[in-house]
């Protein structure tokens, strides 16, 4: 007890402590990095960031090894429990940055699993968008049970938490009017996630825009647009507000292009053009190609087009291609069909100068 008495006031007890740490983050490194090896050899063919999880590993293995060296180190009683409550209060926080760590790593696994399949598959998807939007949630509720461990560890905060306990009832109801707003967006979140009027990718308008869903949050949507703006959008906006979702079900579209010509138009002609336009082109996906007459006005008859794609940009392609054509077409076969102006004047006899 003398010698450990003597070393506490020198230098070797100090490296003692750093020299265990070393070897128990070293051996933490190794065990790492053979646990990853094991794991990628049995799921080929997925690139899982593994990594993300190796620092928080490595501090965890660390704090048992510095554990078990505080066990047998003859310290004093007050020396001995600040370390131990110092040693705890870092292990909780090393579990909780290893378990969202861990959350992160499956979230890219089910990401990568469904990455091919997200455009055109419905239910990949909602998956997407559950997962994505669990670990938010999970993260923050491993974030709250963090900070309430590491408050419990001290015996004033406990005592103190006992004292207003009594109290809570008063207190709870002025925090909720003065996180009402907070409140009411992290629970629209959660309804988001578990109604998913919006998944991963779909296509919406919002506000006029038009663009597809990047990311979902908790309490914002990231809207990436057609010209690679991006429109950060309040979540409760989906909750409290129209907005068009084009692939809710579907990615399947039709679209419409209209045309005004003369009354002498031939809309059979138009039809049958309107059918060798759209089968010389991929991005006709073979389910609509339609024309009608679907207005007069005392100058003009009202042509509608209707063809459908199979996503939303196939279909502003095809719509500006049948547009093209068709106006060529009537303009190099059929000119008389563009809308004019008809004017005719009565023209009565001059009166004879006296």
């Amino acid at each position: 007890m003398s010698l450990w008495t003597s070393l506490q006031g020198g230098y070797l007890l100090p490296v003692i402590v750093v020299l265990v740490a070393l070897v128990g983050y070293l051996a933490a490194n190794s065990l790492f990095s053979k646990a990853i090896a094991a794991i990628r050899h049995s799921i080929r063919g997925a690139s899982i960031p593994l990594e993300l999880m190796a620092w928080p590993f490595r501090a965890f293995v660390t704090l048992i090894a510095l554990g078990i060296l505080l066990h047998y180190l003859p310290l004093l009683p007050d020396t001995r429990e600040v370390l131990h409550h110092t040693i705890l209060i870092i292990a909780i926080i090393a579990v909780s940055w290893f378990i969202m760590r861990l959350f992160r790593v499956f979230e890219q696994f089910i990401l990568q699993r469904y990455a091919s399949k997200v455009r055109e598959n419905e239910s990949a998807r909602k998956i997407s968008t559950h997962v994505s939007l669990a670990r938010k949630i999970l993260n923050v509720l491993l974030v709250l049970l963090a900070v309430s461990s590491v408050l419990m560890t001290f015996d004033t905060v406990r005592q103190v938490g006992l004292s207003i306990l009594a109290s809570a009832g008063i207190v709870s109801v002025i925090i909720g009017f003065a996180a009402q707003k907070s409140l009411t967006t992290l629970i629209s979140g959660i309804q988001i996630a578990i109604t998913q009027p919006i998944s991963i990718d779909d296509v919406v308008v919002v506000e006029n825009e038009w663009g597809r869903i990047e990311e979902i949050t908790l309490t914002y949507v990231v809207v990436q647009l057609w010209d690679q703006r991006r429109l950060i959008v309040p979540i409760t906006w989906f909750i409290d507000r129209p907005f068009q979702n084009w692939s809710r079900t579907s990615a399947e579209l039709l679209g419409t292009v209209f045309f005004y010509t003369d009354y002498t138009v031939n809309p059979e002609t138009l039809r049958h053009e309107l059918e060798r336009v759209v089968a010389s082109t991929p991005l006709w996906d073979g389910r609509v190609a339609k024309l009608h007459i679907t207005n007069i006005t005392d100058k003009s008859v009202e042509i509608r087009a209707l063809v459908s794609a199979a996503n939303s940009s196939n279909v502003w392609e095809l719509r500006c291609l049948v547009r093209e054509q068709l106006i060529e077409f009537i303009k190099s076969n059929y000119p008389g069909w563009l809308p004019k102006l008809t004017m005719e004047m009565d023209q009565g006899k001059m009166p004879r100068e006296a």
